[in-house]
């Protein structure tokens, strides 16, 4: 069991740093490895740990080395993370509930919630700390049509790191001899 929960970890942790390689727009490894937590581990508060350090991290490296021009001192946290980080979590909870059992239409339908939660909560979060938008219902519908050419983006990212996370998963499950149907017990 200790093989299942460390592989689990370093393989959530490793997608992370899939964002600092380049790749189109939004076209990230989050949302998926907020479902592959949620589908896997048993205790709650790592399905949340685990996937949010991992984005933590690789946002700590993006923020204060990729793009260290864009921001005056070592940043934490980026306005507007709330937004962000909040619509990881709602990923994760609706993963948690949606991942009874784990399957392919599962996964796909997963994948798919996840972009619309995500497409929803930021662009929200946009529309309410953006002053250039409105606050009516006008200004919250620019602020999804802003939105628009990334959700493509999102959308194939979700389900291809879905893929190759739960893929991944089940394939190192079956070469190193551990259980993939079952939530971590440790």
């Amino acid at each position: 069991m200790h093989t299942r929960l460390f592989f689990l970890t370093a393989l959530i942790l490793l997608a992370a740093f899939g964002r600092i390689i380049p790749h189109p727009y939004n076209m990230s490894p989050i949302a998926a490895m907020g479902l592959l937590g949620s589908a896997y581990f048993s205790r709650k508060w790592m399905a949340f740990a685990i996937p949010f350090l991992g984005t933590w991290l690789s946002d700590l490296f993006i923020n204060n080395v990729v793009y260290a021009n864009l921001f005056t001192e070592f940043t934490w946290f980026y306005a507007g993370s709330e937004w962000i980080y909040g619509s990881y979590a709602l990923i994760i909870m609706m993963g948690m509930f949606l991942f009874s059992t784990v399957s392919i239409s599962r996964i796909m339908s997963g994948s798919i919630l996840a972009t619309t939660i995500f497409f929803l909560t930021t662009n929200f979060g946009a529309w309410l700390g953006n002053p250039l938008y409105p606050q009516s219902i006008e200004g919250l519908m620019m602020s999804y049509a802003a939105g628009l050419p990334f959700l493509q983006g999102s959308f194939f990212g979700d389900l291809f790191y879905s893929g190759i996370l739960f893929g991944g998963f089940a394939f190192a499950g079956k070469q190193l001899n551990f259980p993939i149907a079952i939530k971590e017990q440790a």
